[in-house]
């Protein structure tokens, strides 16, 4: 599917509360792993019609959720100074850019972190160490070298609603790319490994 048509799809997502209502657990991913095989909303919610509210919520999360990183590792791939990892299954890399591996998190601006957006943006090594030690435990946690794209909705506070704006996403990677050196990645020193990382803001 295009991106825009992508897009357009994700964008029927945002006629719903955003509400977990619960933590991820094994037990509904497995009752919602049809979303891998669903880009088009109407199917979507068609094979949600008879969850109860909660799964439902859940289903539309995952599915908004995985296309939205789906469609960025996509834009990713389609750039000249990138290279998809060939191993699908791989936990820490995603695609090289420049020939250095990366392994990409999508997440909204963490209110958890403690400081307000102006202090993240100037002080992008401390939220990319915070991220790291505070997301993506079990299975996900690594160290190894990542790229974060943080959402920041600056006038409603609704970050989550950034993950559709697709177009505007690629932008701000194609910007990223044709600016990139790996001499301004972040370099961490995480549990005796060494990490390069860097952040790309989606701001609106």
């Amino acid at each position: 599917m295009h991106i825009s048509s992508l897009e357009t799809e994700l964008k029927k997502r945002l006629d719903f509360p955003y509400n977990w209502g619960r933590k991820q657990s094994d037990d509904w991913d497995f009752k919602t792993k049809f979303i891998y095989q669903v880009q088009d909303f109407e199917s979507l919610a068609n094979q949600c019609k008879d969850f109860d509210e909660g799964l439902r919520n859940y289903a539309f999360n995952r599915w908004l959720n995985f296309w939205s990183a789906k469609a960025v590792e996509d834009i990713f791939a389609s750039n000249s100074l990138v290279q998809k990892e060939e191993n699908q299954f791989s936990k820490t890399v995603d695609f090289y850019i420049s020939g250095i591996p990366f392994d990409h998190k999508s997440s909204v601006f963490p209110r958890q972190f403690g400081k307000n957006f102006d202090y993240a943006v100037n002080h992008k090594k401390e939220l990319i160490e915070w991220l790291y030690n505070n997301q993506s435990q079990q299975g996900r946690k690594h160290h190894a070298n990542r790229l974060f794209i943080i959402f920041y909705d600056e006038k409603n506070g609704e970050h989550w609603k950034l993950k559709t704006e697709l177009i505007l996403i690629q932008e701000k990677i194609t910007d990223y790319l044709s600016n990139f050196s790996g001499d301004n990645l972040v370099s961490l020193n995480l549990e005796s490994h060494e990490i390069l990382s860097d952040l790309i803001w989606i701001k609106a």
